[in-house]
């Protein structure tokens, strides 16, 4: 059980923030392995909605297809906008893209889907009251599961100090590697530039 009022001291913060940084790495370094791409459509995909590029190969999926990605939260349910034209090398358009497409939606997936969100609006007023407990400067106001049992805590505020210590403190309450995601009253707040629909070599058709 976690002490309520557990603190941690600079040093070993930024040791576990080093760590739960190169783990992440390692996901986003292991979900971009596989075979040349083919083709990149851009994609809808979160609770929180965020828009971005993703590639894959063997047939094209149409606009409104529900399909399984890569992200570097986990593995996601994402619905297609639009297949893009790429300007270019594919290669280096490649490089751009937020993850992959694994597979079409099937019907396991959205059972799974469909109860994890279950399970995640029953769990979420013990999340208040543990961010209450830890006296965090933060509010969360959503969360989900990926396909892959990742827990996503969306929380109102900007990125910093207060979204490591949640994500360390869920760590160290057992809850594995949990990925914070800030929100505003605009949606998501990035953390770095690419992965959206930018300057990639990229055009819808």
């Amino acid at each position: 059980m976690i002490d309520r009022n557990m603190s941690f001291s600079e040093p070993v913060a930024d040791e576990c923030a080093t760590e739960l940084s190169q783990l992440l790495q390692a996901d986003d370094d292991s979900s971009s392995a596989g075979p040349p791409i083919e083709w990149i459509v851009l994609a809808r995909y979160g609770l929180v909605p965020q828009v971005a590029r993703f590639g894959g190969v063997g047939p094209v999926p149409a606009r409104d297809a529900e399909i399984v990605v890569t992200t570097e939260r986990g593995t996601e349910l994402a619905v297609v906008l639009q297949p893009l034209t790429v300007r270019g090398s594919l290669t280096a358009a490649a490089e751009q893209l937020t993850g992959r497409m694994l597979r079409s939606l099937s019907a396991d997936d959205r059972a799974a889907a469909q109860q994890r969100r279950q399970a995640d609006d029953q769990s979420f007023a013990a999340w208040l009251q543990r961010a209450e407990n830890w006296k965090l400067q933060l509010q969360i106001v959503d969360l989900e599961h990926t396909l892959d049992d990742r827990l996503i805590l969306y929380v109102l505020n900007d990125r910093g100090p207060e979204t490591t210590r949640l994500a360390l403190l869920a760590a160290a309450a057992g809850f594995g590697v949990v990925h914070v995601q800030p929100v505003s009253a605009e949606g998501i707040v990035p953390e770095k530039s690419g992965g959206g629909c930018g300057d990639c070599g990229c055009s819808t058709h």
